[in-house]
């Protein structure tokens, strides 16, 4: 799945997918995301999606902005069926679009990043961060997380 698809996959849905492998992740339908054991957690991991309004406003030729009340998000360890559901928060994300081709997005509120075993620190993982996150994202897709602040929740484990 290309970087495009991604990041629109991830706005629509209120999260972010980070990282290239050969195992992408699959839309089952336009309410679910699927990724395969190693990529999201150790195990098969679901997403479904549901509610939520966003608005997107681009500012500059060099910056994006989305802010909305966020979705609903249910994630399924498909190995156990043993689930976890986040509810609807607000979140604001800027992107801006650095001369380099990489983006450097400036996320507050409620987030959900799902980092690949290609991308840093090396997933797979899938976190909730609450506060402010900053990350980038350069010309092959690759997330380098740079900076946090606020509580995290581990999906994977709570999963586990």
């Amino acid at each position: 799945m290309s970087r495009l698809m991604r990041r629109c996959a991830a706005a629509a849905v209120g999260i972010v997918v980070a990282g290239l492998t050969a195992a992408t992740p699959a839309a089952a339908d336009s309410n679910s995301l699927t990724f395969d054991p190693g990529i999201a957690c150790a195990f098969g991991l679901r997403i479904d999606v549901s509610g939520g309004h966003f608005a997107v406003r681009t500012d500059t030729d060099r910056h994006k902005i989305s802010a909305g009340n966020g979705t609903v998000l249910t994630f399924t360890n498909l190995a156990t069926g043993k689930t976890l559901t986040l509810s609807s928060n607000g979140s604001v994300e800027r992107d801006t679009f650095n001369a380099d081709g990489t983006t450097t997005v400036d996320a507050l509120g409620y987030n959900v990043i799902i980092l690949f075993p290609t991308d840093f620190p090396p997933g797979p993982s899938t976190t909730l961060y609450v506060g402010r996150v900053v990350y980038t994202v350069d010309t092959s897709g690759v997330f380098r997380i740079q900076t946090h602040s606020g509580p995290t929740r581990d999906i994977c484990a709570a999963l586990s």
